[in-house]
């Protein structure tokens, strides 16, 4: 057994540069997880996390949307959009109905599930202030604007 250590050379100075200077995806990411973790401390008192909050918004204006509808809207994938809806309705936050015909089962706000979303929300209001002012309002605009323009799949 060979017990020297094998090192591999460093990547090019300037490729690392390159990323920590210009990476959009390593910027994203940074603000995305400041910002949910804004919206998490917000919503702890009252058992929901910022994923959930955002899914029941998402169950409620969608109104009977099938899982898979579900997620395609929420820009998740299969698995995960299954796992988070299924914690939802162990929670007893969200309903699936029995379809009239056909395999597709809608899923809809329980009433528990629509008092949450009103007893939460100025815990959400407060985090969204906060939001908005670590973006600045420019920053919130374009942020907005940037979402409005997503693929919807």
């Amino acid at each position: 057994m060979d017990t020297k250590s094998h090192t591999t050379p460093a990547p090019d100075a300037s490729l690392i540069e390159e990323v920590i200077k210009h990476c959009l995806l390593t910027r994203t990411r940074s603000i995305s997880r400041v910002i949910t973790n804004m919206y998490d401390q917000a919503l702890r008192p009252f058992n929901v996390n910022s994923s959930q909050f955002s899914m029941l918004v998402l169950i409620a204006r969608m109104k009977g949307a099938s899982r898979a509808e579900l997620g395609r809207a929420n820009h998740l994938e299969r698995s995960t959009s299954t796992r988070n809806l299924q914690l939802m309705l162990d929670e007893g936050w969200i309903e699936e109905q029995m379809p009239e015909r056909g395999r597709s089962r809608p899923i809809v706000l329980s009433e528990s599930g629509r008092k949450l979303l009103e007893t939460a929300m100025p815990a959400w209001r407060e985090a969204q202030g906060q939001a908005r002012r670590l973006l600045g309002e420019d920053g919130a605009a374009a942020l907005i604007s940037m979402a409005a323009g997503l693929p919807s799949e």
